[in-house]
């Protein structure tokens, strides 16, 4: 939430620097003693994470960029090579290819916690969307790293998705098919298209810092969101982002960290596919075409549908519904803890989640389709009838009055001002001195 300022320059230097370029009062306000509600949980944990996470893949990302070469031909044997012969580039290239996995686990957990504790409610819809942008940027950026390896998943993967383009043709003839000819930069994926990707994989995460910068500075406009999901009503209900809450990020940054070097250096490939260890053949289609495990829900929805129009349609449709989230949600209660027949539907639309990634990993046939659509079906309900219905039949439970009756299960009283001192008090500090 905006506040006024409490830095004060300690030295000449930082006066001289405050006057013309106040970086250091800029960070002191906003990272240090930001106020921030005082019962924030663990959820809360993942922004700061997420930070990291796009810090640790940019830099992880340049130095591969300077020893990759982006031509089918070498494309391959480039990779392998940064494994084999660049030092650490094992290292390099597995915390890249795993990252990208963390990256992608933090931001789910972070979107579901928001959807939860309705931090896309007022005032905070353009927090929500920015968000929602940065998902967008992230799924892009994602997709085109994939197709760098230039392995037979690599190779497919960009084949079939970029082809999803075609189905444009069903609207108007012909435009889908030159549209893909324009993103191929040919007949057929090739040398310009993994140039092209290459080149948009490499600006993307500085178009995602960017918007991240917009995302925080949305977030410190009106302030964090809470558990309770009531405003701050007083500053008593509210702690320095520093020292309380920079130590709790740190802490559960530590675990996911853990996590992170667990696969790095334990399990590099459990969550990739075998195939992208072939190199890409046009000759030959793999039995099974996959994507990563985090476009396996997307990829189901885009399976279930059986017009090819209308399946890319769905597909587009499954992230650009998040966008209208904030008036989707007619319920005027914030927190899912106090909605007891949302928080039914919302856990339920949480397996459906689950159950889409399993079965978009799952050949498109048999029941694996038949359930395909079911989950298909309730994903948009849950977003087109149950959040609007729900929000207007429901009887919430009680709110607390407070963030402090929420914590402490009373309110808390204010303190009172020490009395003044004394004539006699102020005589005998004065014989002191």
């Amino acid at each position: 939430m905006a506040h006024e300022s409490t830095y004060q320059p300690a030295t000449g230097f930082e006066r001289w620097l405050d006057a013309r370029l106040p970086i250091v009062r800029v960070m002191h306000d906003q990272f240090g003693v930001f106020p921030t509600p005082r019962n924030l949980n663990y959820w809360w944990t993942f922004g700061g994470i997420l930070t990291f996470m796009l810090v640790a893949q940019i830099a992880t990302g340049i130095v591969l960029a300077m020893h990759y070469v982006p031509t089918p031909e070498n494309a391959f044997d480039s990779v392998e090579k940064i494994m084999r012969d660049v030092n650490f580039g094992w290292f390099l290239r597995y915390s890249h290819a795993v990252g990208a996995s963390m990256f992608f686990l933090a931001v789910y957990i972070h979107l579901l916690r928001g959807m939860y504790y309705g931090s896309y409610k007022a005032p905070r819809e353009v927090l929500w969307i920015i968000g929602v942008l940065i998902l967008f940027v992230m799924i892009a950026t994602a997709f085109m790293g994939y197709s760098l390896p230039w392995g037979q998943m690599s190779f497919w993967a960009v084949t079939v998705i970029t082809n999803l383009v075609s189905s444009l043709d069903m609207v108007i003839k012909g435009l889908g098919t030159t549209l893909v000819q324009w993103v191929w930069g040919g007949f057929s994926v090739g040398a310009p298209t993994l140039n092209r990707l290459y080149a948009l994989h490499y600006l993307l995460p500085f178009v995602l810092t960017g918007l991240v910068i917009l995302h925080i500075w949305a977030l410190h406009m009106p302030g964090n969101n809470n558990p309770t999901g009531i405003d701050v009503k007083s500053p008593s209900e509210t702690v320095p982002f520093h020292p309380y809450y920079t130590m709790k990020d740190g802490f559960a940054l530590v675990m996911f960290v853990i996590l992170f070097a667990a696969l790095v250096f334990y399990a590099p490939n459990w969550l990739g596919h075998p195939d992208n260890y072939i190199p890409a053949n046009p000759l030959q289609t793999p039995p099974h075409i996959v994507p990563e495990w985090y476009f396996l829900p997307f990829y189901a929805i885009l399976r279930a549908i059986p017009n090819k129009l209308f399946g890319v349609i769905a597909l587009f449709s499954s992230i650009a519904i998040l966008f209208f989230i904030p008036w989707l949600d007619t319920s005027k209660v914030r927190s899912t803890s106090y909605r007891p027949i949302y928080k039914w539907f919302f856990w339920a639309f949480v397996v459906t989640a689950v159950a889409l990634g399993y079965l978009g990993s799952q050949p498109p046939e048999g029941w694996y389709l038949v359930f395909g659509r079911i989950f298909t079906a309730y994903y948009f309900a849950f977003f087109l009838v149950i959040m609007p219905v729900v929000g207007l039949i429901e009887t919430p439970r009680r709110l607390p009055g407070s963030i402090t009756e929420a914590v402490l299960g009373h309110e808390e009283k204010p303190r009172p001002a020490p009395p003044p001192p004394s004539q006699s008090a102020k005589h005998k500090a004065k014989e002191a001195v």
